[in-house]
């Protein structure tokens, strides 16, 4: 076991524990939206999960605890990192909680609460070209708008069962996740699974109430 010093309370891990898992273990909340637990390479692309170390900001998702440490999650530079990268995730998310699934149970909306940072953020140019409705899934809507690229649909459904069925398309602002026009052949698993749907931390996975409204695409 291996001592932790996490805001003056101590914790015992066990060595090679993720520093985030360990915090979130004990009760103690890090913001994070593309963490998963027991993940072997950390993605570490929404740069919320910082912790400061030894007096320098580092994402709590990429550290392995093989010796003492001594973290605070609560500094002012810290902070400061977590509600920038939280405001350009904003200036790319269409903020309309009221007619979202994820509503009262958005990651987001956890997290602004807690870095006091309001969802319509000022003085940031929003990009929101995407279509706001993709059906090229048989039982999956998609909201691209929403979608904050955490990764943690892509995967869940790459460890499903080997066959991956989604991934990223596209680079830079036109990133965005797709089925890659899954028939329903080829999806037949997708139905009964809805992990991607499941684990969609702001709603932009959303199951089909009407099967047979696939094939369309709406802007």
């Amino acid at each position: 076991m291996v001592r932790l010093i996490v805001d003056n309370r101590e914790l015992q891990v066990e060595q090679g524990t993720i520093l985030l898992d360990a915090c979130l273990a004990n009760g103690i909340y890090i913001p994070n939206l593309c963490h998963l637990k027991g993940m072997e390479r950390p993605q570490a692309s929404c740069r919320l999960c910082f912790v400061d170390i030894d007096g320098r900001p580092v994402p709590s998702c990429t550290v392995t605890v093989t010796a003492p440490l001594r973290v605070r999650t609560d500094t002012p530079a810290v902070r400061e990192l977590q509600r920038s990268a939280l405001r350009l995730l904003l200036s790319v998310h269409r903020v309309q909680c009221a007619h979202c699934p994820a509503n009262k149970r958005c990651a987001l909306q956890q997290i602004a609460k807690l870095l006091g940072v309001g969802l319509k953020v000022k003085g940031l140019q929003q990009f929101l070209d995407k279509p706001e409705l993709v059906r090229d899934h048989p039982f999956i809507d998609h909201y691209p708008n929403r979608c904050v690229l955490c990764g943690r649909c892509v995967r869940v459904c790459r460890t499903g069962d080997g066959r991956p069925q989604m991934n990223y398309a596209g680079r830079g602002f036109d990133t965005v996740i797709s089925f890659y026009g899954a028939t329903q052949a080829q999806t037949t698993s997708c139905d009964s699974c809805r992990a991607c749907v499941k684990i969609c931390p702001v709603g932009a996975l959303v199951l089909r109430e009407d099967p047979n409204q696939a094939d369309a695409t709406e802007r």
